[in-house]
């Protein structure tokens, strides 16, 4: 059986990059390796080994163009409300709070935040499927 190990993201500031995620998600680097022309930056914490990995490209200098196929990486928590709060005192401007309902119950509970290069992240109520 397969094995999800990591999703990869192309970043232009890896320090930037690195602050937010350990900011927001408690994400510490694992390991990194640079390599002539660019680095790879591994990501995680002790809640998982699936890892986000970072790529920096050197000679890039202009933000990425994310394009209309992105659509979005997703943490689940236990205090969605207490993440909020926290996300806002840190200044990384969460969006607000939403609930998504399906025939009747609530289907998930969640909120989405954009790191430094624009990628969207999506927060979750520890619940149903989401645990």
């Amino acid at each position: 059986m397969a094995k999800a190990i990591h999703s990869m993201i192309r970043v232009l500031d890896e320090a930037r990059s690195v602050d937010f995620y350990e900011k927001a998600f408690g994400l510490r680097v694992k390991d990194r390796f640079p390599f002539d022309g660019f680095t790879l930056v591994y990501l995680r914490n002790e809640a998982t080994d699936f890892e986000l990995e970072l790529t920096i490209n050197h000679d890039r200098k202009e933000p990425y163009q994310l394009g209309d196929g992105y659509g979005h990486l997703a943490f689940v928590v236990d205090d969605l409300e207490a993440e909020h709060r926290r996300f806002e005192s840190l200044g990384l401007n969460p969006n607000p709070v939403k609930e998504m309902k399906h025939e009747g119950g609530l289907r998930a509970k969640f909120f989405f935040v954009q790191d430094p290069d624009g990628y969207k992240i999506e927060v979750l109520q520890r619940q149903g499927r989401y645990t």
